[in-house]
């Protein structure tokens, strides 16, 4: 994620949307998963993704927006179970249809 230099955007996207955007502490440091890498050096991985995890939970988010699916897998793994972790495209959706994340879909399945 941190190779494709991809980081303004989102967030103008979400604040846009009305999302208020916080910034965890050390944001820039790499999750761990970097393609490959967590396979490869999982003890290192597993040490970043606990310290991003950690990070993110300071500051006491309602949920957690990446745009990343290694990311997304990587954080989810250290990440308190309570507070949910989306793609970006998933909130986006979400918010395009008017529902809250954590809502059903009628069937169960969690949006």
């Amino acid at each position: 994620a941190h190779a494709q230099g991809v980081r303004e955007a989102p967030r103008r996207i979400l604040k846009a949307s009305g999302v208020e955007v916080l910034e965890p502490k050390e944001w820039e440091i790499c999750c761990g998963s970097a393609g490959t890498y967590n396979l490869f050096q999982p003890e290192i991985a597993e040490v970043l993704g606990r310290r991003k995890a950690e990070n993110l939970q300071a500051t006491q988010p309602e949920l957690v927006v990446t745009g990343n699916i290694g990311c997304l897998t990587q954080i989810q793994a250290y990440l308190d179970k309570s507070i949910p972790i989306l793609h970006t495209a998933e909130l986006l959706e979400m918010l395009y249809i008017g529902r809250h994340p954590g809502e059903t879909d009628g069937g169960g399945d969690a949006l």
